[in-house]
Parts: C-alpha cells; sequence; structure tokens
C-alpha cells in the first residue's frame, strides 16, 4: 500500500502520513496507522471554512439518516472533522472504525463459502433490501449499498469522463448487484453481518435523484433472484 502524506490529516496523525486502503466514485480512505480507523477523504470537495462546514454538516445529516435506515446492526458511527490541506483549502474528514477481520462483499470467494455462511451471507443481504426499500418508500432516498472503485484520482476522472457513459451504464445496470458490493463490508461466519460502510448522499438535482432512486428500487428486485440463485440455491 502507498502512504501519503499532508498536513490535512494533521488531527488523526503525528505525521500527517497515512496509508491509502481503498478509493471510490468520490472518496479516497485512508488507515490509521494503529489500524483502528478508517479516514476518507474528498479532495475534490475542498473550500473554505463555511461552505466546508455546510457540507460537513450535510455528509452528518445524511449519515444519521442512512445508519437509521438500516439499524445498528448494518451500520458504523461516521465522524466529521474540518482540516486545512497543504493547498490551503478546507476539507471534511470522516473518521470510522476500521473493520478487521470483514471483507468487501465483492471480494468474498463465494464458492469457498459453506452453506451456513452463504445463508447467513443471504439473510443479511436480504434485511439490509427490506431496510433500504423502506426507507425510500417513506422518504424517496435510500444509501448507495452499491459503491464503485477507483486506483487513483487520475482513475476517477476517467471513469467520470463522457466517453466513459455507456460503461458507467452497463455497470449500473447490469454488473453492479449486492453480491458485487464494494460498500458492504462481511464480518464473517454463520453470524456474520452485512455492515454499510459509505453514506454519501447522491449530489445531483431532484428530477436525477428520482430516477436514480427509481431504477435503484426496482433493480433490487434483481438483486433478490441472484440472492436466490447464487446463495440459497448455489447456482
Amino acid at each position: 500500500m502507498t502512504h501519503y502524506t499532508d498536513g490535512v490529516f494533521a488531527a488523526v496523525d503525528l505525521d500527517h502520513a497515512l496509508e491509502r486502503v481503498a478509493g471510490g466514485n468520490e472518496t479516497e480512505v485512508y488507515r490509521s496507522d494503529d489500524g483502528r480507523f478508517v479516514v476518507k477523504l474528498k479532495g475534490d470537495l475542498g473550500s473554505g471554512v463555511t461552505a466546508a462546514l455546510d457540507e460537513a454538516r450535510r455528509m452528518r445529516d445524511a449519515a444519521d439518516r442512512f445508519a437509521a435506515c438500516l439499524g445498528p446492526r448494518h451500520s458504523i458511527p461516521s465522524f466529521f472533522l474540518l482540516a486545512r490541506d497543504d493547498n490551503g483549502r478546507v476539507q471534511v474528514l470522516v473518521v470510522q472504525p476500521y473493520l478487521a477481520d470483514s471483507h468487501q462483499i465483492a471480494q468474498l470467494p463465494l464458492d469457498r463459502l459453506s452453506r451456513d455462511e452463504r445463508k447467513a451471507l443471504a439473510n443479511e443481504l436480504d434485511g439490509v433490501i427490506r431496510h433500504a426499500l423502506r426507507h425510500y418508500r417513506r422518504h424517496g432516498e435510500m444509501p448507495d449499498l452499491y459503491g464503485r472503485t477507483s486506483a487513483s484520482s487520475a482513475e476517477r476522472t476517467h471513469n467520470r469522463s463522457p466517453r466513459q457513459l455507456p460503461r458507467r451504464l452497463w455497470s449500473f445496470l447490469v454488473e453492479r448487484t449486492l453480491l458485487h458490493s464494494h460498500n458492504l463490508m462481511w464480518t464473517g461466519g454463520s453470524a456474520g453481518r452485512a455492515v454499510l460502510i459509505d453514506y454519501d448522499f447522491v449530489r445531483r438535482g431532484p428530477l436525477y435523484r428520482f430516477v436514480y432512486f427509481l431504477t435503484r428500487y426496482f433493480l433490487f428486485w434483481r438483486d433478490r433472484l441472484v440472492i436466490l440463485l447464487r446463495l440459497r440455491l448455489g447456482r
């Protein structure tokens, strides 16, 4: 793994250097030196103090809503800090507990899981879907249970280019089932939990949000079929 050094980490690390462990559609994810926490940074959103504070409040409110949506079994706490980076911009840092000995569901070797483990995972995913659907029917939104990954900020910029739109749509509509989720972690075993680690909200207008969440609503029924075939029936 690569270590990154920036004054933005001063509040959580003495030498300002953290190990990068993952990256998403908007976020870089780092791990603290003691392995107890992850620190998430959206470098593209750096701004002044007032704007960063407003953004931190929006992110906190969304995290609270989605954690309440899924309940304590499927969620973790998020803490928000403001810090100035080496370029003088104020950034929002999100600090969460690091789930040691857990794995992204996308990385699970499903064929190697026991029958009891597959059944437990299927039950957990069904529970997460039920919570998300209930929240959507009440509030018209839901947490992102899927997520995307990126190896670097350059790859993230490339993936968001207009030329990549057909590939993104194909991934969104076909490839990214819950069994390919990067935002859900599996703690393992027959008593394992499926835990959401990303609490971002959709940063688009009302029409985009309406279409996006409605599409997600219907894709959950596809996911339930995939869970039935892949985990419960082993096909």
